[in-house]
């Protein structure tokens, strides 16, 4: 994927070591370019609104203030896409997440009003999640991408889980970028069966952390600062096969089943 405009994060399969997944951002108050080649493509305003044209047709997206004042419209980018996005009434910053891709779908608009909002988790593991572009909820053929919401003091990711092999009727491999805002908070990355990693890293606005593999959890927001993560995945399972089917840690999975009370 190629750009033209003021890039912040520019993760590609390739700088990340991996097969799939990746994720731009931006920042501008006029407009920003960018070509997908290879790569299917969601537009995600992080604050401020913006229009997108692909081709010859053009989509407003109504944007937000922040990423915690709830979802926002978005649109999708299909392969060897040529896209111009240009702010509307200020600057705007919006995510693009990427997935390399084999089919061709068509440029489409998702609007903020059909994103499910789900409550997920209870007490101190409590968190609000947009699943904009979860299987259920949006046609892609690989990427998948949810927003995750965590309140000061509380833990998501949790209990940890991977999505790092392919279990028939089960977990589905996934690569994963964590993208976050507010903060400060910490996040917690450490081994599987699939291979040796150990991350326990302060995050704050802008900061990414790459899991190809391992338990990952939690995911945990400092007394006092809410914490946003926006969470691109890409694995080999494609359209409808779509999964986000994960496994939780055998130590801490009984955690799942306290939240019904």
């Amino acid at each position: 994927m190629t750009s033209v405009g003021d890039t912040t994060i520019d993760i590609t399969p390739e700088s990340a070591g991996w097969r799939y997944a990746g994720l731009k951002t931006a920042t501008f108050g006029g407009s920003y370019q960018f070509f997908t080649a290879e790569d299917e493509a969601l537009v995600l305003p992080l604050a401020g609104s913006c229009t997108v044209r692909c081709g010859s047709d053009e989509f407003l997206l109504h944007g937000r203030e922040n990423v915690f004042a709830g979802p926002s419209d978005f649109a999708y980018i299909p392969r060897r896409g040529m896209v111009r996005l240009t702010a509307v009434d200020g600057p705007c910053r919006v995510a693009i997440p990427t997935a390399r891709a084999e089919a061709d779908l068509p440029f489409r608009y998702g609007a903020r009003e059909a994103v499910p909002v789900e409550q997920r988790g209870a007490g101190s593991a409590a968190r609000t999640l947009n699943n904009f572009c979860a299987p259920e909820s949006f046609e892609t053929d690989r990427l998948l991408a949810v927003e995750v919401i965590t309140p000061g003091g509380n833990w998501s990711s949790w209990p940890p889980h991977k999505h790092d092999e392919d279990v028939e009727g089960g977990e589905r491999a996934k690569e994963e970028i964590y993208y976050y805002e507010g903060g400060p908070g910490y996040q917690r990355v450490y081994s599987s069966s699939a291979g040796d990693i150990d991350v326990l890293r302060e995050i704050g606005a802008g900061d990414v952390v790459l899991i190809p593999y391992g338990y990952h959890g939690p995911s945990m927001a400092m007394p006092g600062y809410d914490l946003y993560y926006l969470n691109v995945l890409a694995g080999r399972d494609r359209g409808a096969e779509r999964s986000m089917a994960f496994s939780d840690d055998p130590r801490h999975a009984w955690i799942r089943q306290t939240w019904s009370a």
